[in-house]
């Protein structure tokens, strides 16, 4: 079961940073997850939020802010920058996009073109992308766009995304998955990839072992290696 750092090592880190990504690295995760927003200009950073009152100590709205005062004032790390680590490092990627914005399906338009630029070093690496959302039009226009490149998944917490889930990747809620473990057994016994968030506990790292997931996502990858015995 492979080890995905979810912002990075954002238990220990300021999440979606450099310094959180280059720790995941260091603590052995075996990918890293991040959130793909677009700035004003149409840049790529790793942010979760819409706007970044929670993570500093002043607010703008990711979407109405050019990179450079972002840069300037709260330092996002660039997707780019990101995808250049993780090729270096040989280490997946999950990229969630987020939903809604004012850009609309914008942001997988331009990640498929930073991708396609990519498109050598990304194959060379041996590295798998897989581009997830809550977003159902999101999860359809990754799998229009993807090709051979990468894949698409669909962030599932209810039922309901379980059984509309339009791709093979199902990237599932703990909560839900121990809630439903039938659900986490279907998808296998389907042929289905099983990839599990937000997962900190060593009771549910054991669980989803148990269950036969191809992944947990988790704030500690460290201590989640630990807690599963793997060295």
């Amino acid at each position: 079961m492979l080890i995905i750092a979810h912002r990075g090592a954002s238990g220990e880190f300021t999440e979606g940073s450099k310094a959180a990504y280059e720790a995941a690295i260091d603590q052995k995760a075996d990918g890293l997850e991040c959130d793909l927003r677009l700035t004003k200009d149409n840049q790529i950073i790793c942010y979760h939020d819409s706007n970044t009152a929670r993570l500093s100590k002043i607010n703008l709205e990711i979407a109405k802010t050019n990179y450079d005062q972002l840069a300037n004032q709260v330092n996002p790390f660039r997707f780019g920058q990101l995808l250049k680590l993780a090729i270096d490092n040989k280490k997946d990627l999950f990229i969630e996009s987020k939903h809604p914005v004012p850009s609309g399906g914008r942001v997988e338009r331009l990640v498929n073109k930073l991708l396609e630029k990519n498109q050598m070093a990304i194959k060379a690496s041996g590295i798998n992308i897989i581009a997830i959302s809550f977003s159902l039009l999101a999860t359809l226009r990754n799998k229009s766009l993807q090709k051979d490149l990468y894949q698409s998944g669909l962030l599932i917490n209810n039922w309901l995304y379980a059984r509309v889930n339009p791709t093979t990747n199902f990237a599932v809620n703990i909560n839900l998955l121990k809630q439903n473990p039938n659900l986490g057994i279907k998808i296998k016994k389907n042929g289905g990839k099983l990839y599990v968030w937000t997962v900190n506990e060593a009771a549910d790292l054991k669980f989803c072992e148990k269950i036969g997931a191809d992944a947990v996502i988790t704030d500690y990858p460290a201590q989640a290696r630990n807690a599963l015995g793997y060295s």
